[in-house]
């Protein structure tokens, strides 16, 4: 197909609506058959109709299409989509700082859950900001957001440009058959999506071009060592009480020490959700700003787009405000457990009013605490950096607050826009930007960025994420220049404070990994530096800069493994006797299909399950998956086993990654369920259970 052609398709779809996409693609098909046609077609009564095509006038997608990008993350080689001829394939146009971007993560997860054997999602990362054309701050941010699909670094956009993309976030989906079925714009596509997909998936299934073999890619999560904190985002630090507040954001939980990092508490389980109840029970997701008023804690949910309070003396945690639904209100008056939150990212507290960043919507919201009420204080919810009254000024991602001394204004990092804003308490004040542009034509304040130390609006920010106020100052964490500068409120003047400009973990000099939360205690400020994992202070006097460590702070234990797997599909095999030993040893021949190989990155793994009987299997067996040992095509490893005799129904599961020889091809996954009983017996000969694995384009017991 001539390229022109193609890219025209791309545009002509943008210019649809998400309804009248579906409707076309059905009703198209309908027009195109004709009454007769359709009658001579009907089916027996006792038989189902054979699906139609959803997208019948679909393109083929031209090779090489995906060629461009610099390189390939959360997979062993680049991906062609030929390799993927078969799978139903959704590719996420993004760039990691946008909110609408980490809206649709869930969507995809959704998707990826409900479709593992047929769909493949692939991010297409296009690079709004100068630092997220680097391929190491991408790996960063698909572990801080635990993307598990492959992303390509299109630093260059020209993978965006050969789909036509206009908008971040965009998703594109390809058929079976590598034909491009359509598009859409924004966030909010969840139902539409799953539509599509459902019917396309129906209809290749019938046609027999539908290939439900897993595929498995090498994850950048296998690449990394535990860490004590995971990402943490915001900090408050409190000179009054001694106490260091640290939103520990990817391991879903709030860490308390004292200000030299003594460990006081945790608080939260550390698994995601969104459950109250005590410190040990309570759970958080991706928690990020927080505000100390007295003995309670308010923190920004933000995954959970909820508000909790933490009652630091009784040591339990409830929900303020929020339905844990994504809300997309935009003039909002309303009761705090009936209202929808979107995204709340930081906090703080002025005169008993708590404000809130809300940055999905673009909006400072607030709450008088005490009451039942939360509204819109300030922002029209339009995306720009836009001055004048609370109710027409305008944000973009606001991600962190901070008061002055008096109580009057608060100060905002407003993302998006690369700017520094001042809001007024008064609700008749207006809204200031003190540092960064403002108020230029539609839309061009959000890519009016850079890293420059100059007069207010002559200063350049990249993408500041924390704000603190100190002595007619305010600090911010300029994240994506990995510095802190400072702005002087006399003067206008900003000035690089601390930081070299690179990302980096040094301490002499100071270097900084995309910092996000800063707070002020006595003459320190603390910094959460965020892609480092750690929190550092610096004397506000001298500069000088240190790590703080917190001694016996170890990661959230995970919870237990999954329950045993069905065993409907499970291949039966015959009784086995065991010696009376610490373990007995599995052997399995793997097949691997002709013109394949296995592969060297991912680990062939096992997992053990004993149904019923005697207590036979060895506690704690069953925690989670184990590699195997594999030599000459055979994989083997060894059953931990109680040490007592007796006999039980066993289930053990093998996985395996092949890999096809072609450049871009794709590793599937292999993996098989054996069943069996399992007797252990002093006087058993027989140490070994030999197994033969079935054809490796099937699964079962998944």
């Amino acid at each position: 197909m001539n390229r022109r052609v193609f890219i025209l398709s791309l545009l002509l779809f943008f210019a649809s609506t998400k309804a009248q996409s579906i409707a076309t693609a059905d009703e198209g098909t309908a027009a195109r058959t004709s009454p007769a046609a359709v009658a001579n077609q009907q089916p027996p009564p006792d038989e189902k109709p054979a699906p139609q095509n959803p997208f019948p006038d679909a393109v083929v997608v031209p090779p090489g299409i995906m060629d461009g990008g610099v390189e390939w993350l959360n997979t062993s080689t680049p991906i062609d989509l030929k390799a993927l001829r078969g799978k139903v394939v959704l590719l996420d146009f993004w760039t990691y700082c946008c909110i609408n971007c980490m809206h649709v993560l869930p969507d995809l997860k959704y998707l990826e859950e409900k479709y593992p054997n047929e769909l493949v999602v692939i991010g297409v990362h296009s690079a709004k900001f100068d630092n997220e054309k680097l391929s190491q701050n991408i790996r960063d941010a698909i572990l801080r957001y635990e993307i598990k699909h492959p992303v390509v670094n299109d630093s260059e956009m020209l993978i965006w440009r050969k789909f036509g993309t206009r908008a971040w976030p965009t998703l594109a989906l390809i058929d079976p058959e590598g034909k491009f079925a359509g598009a859409q714009g924004g966030e909010g596509n969840r139902e539409l999506f799953d539509t599509v997909i459902n019917k396309l998936i129906e209809y290749h299934r019938w046609k027999g071009t539908l290939d439900e073999t897993p595929v498995v890619f090498d994850l950048e999560t296998s690449k990394i060592k535990p860490t004590a904190l995971r990402y943490p985002g915001k900090i408050i630090a409190d000179a009054l009480s001694n106490q260091l507040f640290i939103s520990d954001s990817n391991h879903n939980r709030i860490v308390v020490t004292d200000l030299d990092g003594k460990l006081l508490q945790t608080i939260g389980s550390g698994q995601p959700g969104h459950s109250d109840g005590s410190f040990s029970a309570a759970e958080f997701d991706h928690p990020q700003g927080m505000a100390l008023v007295g003995n309670t804690l308010y923190v920004a949910d933000t995954e959970n787009h909820l508000l909790r309070a933490v009652d630091l003396q009784d040591k339990s945690v409830t929900t303020l405000a929020g339905t844990g639904v994504q809300g997309r209100p935009r003039n909002v008056h309303g009761e705090l457990l009936k209202t929808e939150l979107n995204s709340p990212w930081s906090l703080c507290h002025i005169n008993d009013i708590l404000y809130i960043a809300m940055a999905g919507p673009h909006q400072i919201w607030s709450h008088a605490i005490g009451t039942n009420e939360i509204k819109v204080h300030a922002g029209s919810a339009r995306e720009d950096v836009i001055n004048g009254s609370l109710v027409d000024s305008a944000f973009a991602q606001p991600s962190g607050l901070s008061p002055n001394a008096d109580g009057t204004f608060f100060y905002v990092a407003d993302s998006e826009g690369s700017a520094i804003r001042q809001v007024p308490i008064d609700e008749t004040g207006k809204v200031t930007t003190i540092a960064g542009t403002s108020e230029l034509p539609r839309g061009q304040s959000l890519f009016a960025f850079g890293d420059i130390d100059a007069q207010s609006a002559d200063a350049r920010f990249q993408h500041p994420l924390g704000v603190a106020w100190h002595d007619n100052s305010v600090f911010v964490a300029d994240s994506y220049n990995h510095k802190i500068r400072q702005v002087d409120l006399a003067s206008g003047e900003v000035t690089t404070w601390l930081g070299t400009g690179t990302a980096g973990a040094s301490v002499s000099p100071a270097e900084l990994n995309e910092p996000a939360g800063l707070s002020i205690a006595g003459d320190h400020l603390y910094i959460a530096d965020t892609n480092n994992h750690r929190i550092c202070r610096a004397d506000l006097t001298t500069n000088a800069f240190s790590v703080i460590e917190i001694p016996g702070l170890e990661p959230p234990r995970q919870k237990p493994r999954r329950s045993a797997p069905k065993t409907d599909s499970a291949i039966q095999i015959s009784d086995q006797i065991v010696n009376l030993k610490k373990s007995f040893t599995v052997v399995v021949d793997l097949n691997i299909p002709e013109g394949s190989k296995l592969n060297s990155i991912a680990p062939v793994t096992w997992e053990v399950f004993q149904l019923d009987g005697d207590p036979i299997l060895a506690p704690g067996a069953t925690e989670g998956r184990s590699k195997a040992v594999v030599k000459a095509g055979q994989a083997s490893f060894a059953v931990p086993l109680a040490e007592t005799a007796g006999s039980g129904e066993f289930v053990i599961q093998l996985h395996y990654a092949y890999c096809g020889s072609e450049k871009g091809s794709v590793c599937r996954l292999a993996s098989a369920t054996w069943k069996t009983n399992v007797t252990v017996d002093a006087d058993a000969a027989v140490s070994d259970v030999n197994l033969a694995f079935p054809d490796a384009a099937k699964t079962s017991g998944n």
